[in-house]
């Protein structure tokens, strides 16, 4: 499988307009997927400062592209009805020509829910609720009319041993997690194990990664994760009042390329 970059174009502290500046320039510069998230306040700097809501954010992401590969890494499980977000990722993959991937996991950020009037319940609870929804929304994206254009592949957020890396084994076609190059082949092994035990080849997964760390550079580590078995390395771009800086993802891409021959 051929290396690929994507970048995550945080739609927090800036304008829209500025955002989907980012996103032509991140595809002009070749970037395979433009992902942003879902939230309903900033995750770091000033906590009450501009932020923009996901599904219409994928949508109009969707219509600014052409070429790469769209969605939300990830959307929280607990804010929607499965399937409504099912049947909304379904429209937007026709908005967008049959690119859009479909990014869940099951939520973690609490203001996010106790100013939205969610139950936040405990991380158990969250997981069991992402348990029952999957088979929901792969039952309803089967049942829609019309169907997606394209594959709109299932891609879970997540490295819990037990649960998450057992859902990503039993329904994704792509999986996220974070950390450096031994964190990844311990959780790589984990889902292996799961794998094995539904009976599915792991290198049907396409694993993407990234760094939690804001001050930490994706790209001092992408050798290093590209020999332990990543597919996909993601960078994360905050906003600020000049737009995005998108210089990191630059060092990726000619990295991939040159890593890809």
């Amino acid at each position: 499988m051929a290396m690929r970059v994507g970048v995550q174009i945080h739609p927090q502290h800036t304008t829209f307009a500025q955002m989907r500046d980012a996103w032509v320039e991140a595809e002009q510069l070749g970037a395979d997927t433009i992902f942003t998230w879902d939230h309903f306040f900033p995750l770091y700097g000033p906590p009450e400062g501009e932020h923009f809501e996901c599904l219409a954010t994928l949508a109009a992401l969707a219509a600014a592209t052409s070429r790469a590969q769209v969605g939300v890494l990830v959307v929280c499980n607990s804010y929607r009805n499965p399937e409504l977000l099912a049947d909304a990722h379904r429209t937007i993959d026709h908005i967008s020509g049959g690119r859009t991937i479909l990014g869940i996991g099951a939520g973690w950020f609490q203001r996010d829910y106790d100013e939205y009037g969610y139950e936040f319940g405990t991380a158990a609870e969250r997981l069991r609720a992402l348990a029952r929804d999957l088979p929901r929304i792969r039952e309803r994206i089967g049942r829609l009319n019309p169907g997606p254009l394209g594959p709109m592949p299932i891609l879970i957020g997540g490295s819990g041993p037990k649960v998450t890396l057992r859902l990503v084994a039993e329904h994704a076609q792509m999986w996220h997690g974070f950390g450096d190059a031994d964190v990844y082949r311990a959780k790589a092994a984990l889902l292996a194990e799961h794998c094995a035990r539904v009976g599915r080849d792991p290198m049907e997964i396409e694993h993407t990664w990234g760094l939690a760390s804001t001050t930490d550079r994706l790209i001092d580590h992408a050798d290093d994760l590209h020999v332990a078995g990543v597919n996909q390395l993601i960078v994360g771009v905050g906003g600020g009042p000049d737009g995005y800086d998108l210089s990191e993802l630059r060092e990726l891409l000619a990295w991939r390329d040159a890593v890809n021959g």
